[in-house]
Formats: structure tokens, sequence, C-alpha cells
């Protein structure tokens, strides 16, 4: 099973569809609320050179937002990242 992390703020749409896509994927994720922490939000954008959120990654490599994350599950890549063959 992969590692999956997700940095989200409250009331983020975009933060919601793609929780609940790893929701329904079954994944196992960690989610990091940057909503009111500007330090972790630095880090944030340093580590993925982007500010919006969400930000994802998964094994390490960086997915990017909601929209990849949708995009990759339609081409039928994001199965097997999940899964950890990818």
């Amino acid at each position: 099973m992969a590692t999956v992390e997700i940095y989200t703020t409250m009331l983020c749409p975009y933060c919601a569809r793609a929780l609940s896509l790893l929701k329904r994927k079954g994944a196992a994720y960690t989610e990091v609320d940057v909503t009111f922490k500007p330090k972790l939000r630095r880090a944030m954008a340093e580590r993925a050179g982007a500010t919006s959120v969400p930000q994802i990654w998964i094994d390490g490599r960086h997915i990017g937002g909601c929209d990849e994350l949708h995009a990759m599950d339609a081409a039928g890549k994001l199965d097997p990242m999940l899964a950890g063959s990818a």
C-alpha cells in the first residue's frame, strides 16, 4: 500500500473532492491541515512549488492537486499507484 500525504485547508471544496476520492479508493492517507499554520503552509509551498491546496504526494512523488488526482484516476493510473505498483 502506498504512502499518501495530502495538505488541505478547512472549507476547501477541492480538498474535499480529493479526500473523497481517496476515501472511495480505500487509500490510507496522512492529512496535514495548513489552515492556521503559516509555517507548515510555507513548507508545503517550498516542497510542492505551489501555494494552492490540496497538494498531494504518493510514495514521495508529488502528484499535484485535486484535478491532477482525478485525471490520474480517469486515466487508470491512480489505482496502481495507490497499490504501490506504479
